[in-house]
């Protein structure tokens, strides 16, 4: 009876994982396609200058106006879609670029996984942000100025963890069936080696969007980032800080828009990473 009932509660809570995973892919696809198709979406152009300067939200302007008389709403549908398209990018570079470092360097060892932990040593060793602020400084700023910072100090990250993964693979039995059977060091780890660490590096890269998201637009806060006239939701808080007290809307937009996207890209994470998990997605 008491194992019968376990079951139960299982199976339930799989059908519950599962559910909850497809919930918030088919959200995410959802939002990404507004993201993607932002300005067919814009009531107004986003950087038409045409309306009274900071009117407050109403019905012909659901989000207001900045002090330069343009709609807000429509540029922050535009500073999404350069925000979210910008961290894509970003993620997936440092996650392509630590995973092919990790696996070669576990794989095949000597002195370049020396070099190269060492390096990844180096990056790790100062606050990520911290060393992102110094490079985009010295890059003079920008939007792809700044995704080139985020990305310097994010690859290490994924290299380890590939890195650590690979290393426990290579003593498996499957392995070394396949090197007997005549494998290449090119066909091990593209049959054996990266199929099986995908899950982790998946999961990892997902819950990476909205990190990367808020750390892009700390760069564009602080003026490293995108540049104006370009709607970027961390530069359109920047220049609307000012005005919190007395014209709100300003910043608080662009601010919900950051807050509603990060939550959907962690909470996609932690479903994705509950459905590879065995205990509870198999």
């Amino acid at each position: 009876m008491t194992d019968s009932v376990t079951v139960r509660r299982q199976k339930i809570r799989k059908d519950h994982t599962r559910k909850r995973f497809v919930f918030f892919l088919l959200a995410t696809a959802v939002f990404l396609i507004v993201v993607c198709f932002a300005r067919q979406f814009c009531p107004y152009d986003p950087n038409a200058q045409v309306f009274s300067v900071l009117e407050p939200p109403s019905v012909r302007h659901p989000a207001g106006t900045d002090r330069f008389g343009r709609d807000m709403l429509s540029r922050i549908l535009i500073g999404l879609r350069t925000s979210v398209l910008s961290t894509l990018v970003l993620v997936a570079i440092i996650t392509a670029a630590g995973t092919v470092i990790g696996v070669l360097c576990g794989h095949l060892g000597g002195a370049a996984d020396a070099l190269m932990m060492r390096a990844a040593d180096v990056c790790l060793a100062f606050p990520g942000l911290v060393l992102a602020l110094a490079i985009a400084a010295l890059l003079n700023g920008g939007l792809q100025n700044a995704v080139f910072a985020l990305a310097v100090v994010g690859w290490p990250k994924y290299a380890r963890l590939a890195r650590s993964q690979t290393l426990a693979l290579e003593s498996a039995d499957f392995i070394a069936a396949a090197r007997l059977s005549g494998d290449s060091s090119v066909q091990l780890v593209v049959r054996h080696i990266l199929p099986n660490i995908a899950g982790p590096i998946l999961v990892t890269a997902v819950l990476d969007i909205g990190t990367m998201m808020m750390e892009l637009a700390g760069l564009s806060f602080l003026g490293l980032g995108a540049m104006p006239p370009t709607a970027e939701l961390g530069s359109m808080m920047s220049s609307g800080r000012s005005m919190l007290q007395t014209y709100p809307w300003v910043i608080l937009g662009p601010g919900i828009a950051i807050f509603a996207a990060v939550a959907l890209f962690l909470l996609l994470g932690d479903s994705v990473r509950d459905v590879l998990d065995p205990r509870t997605g198999r």
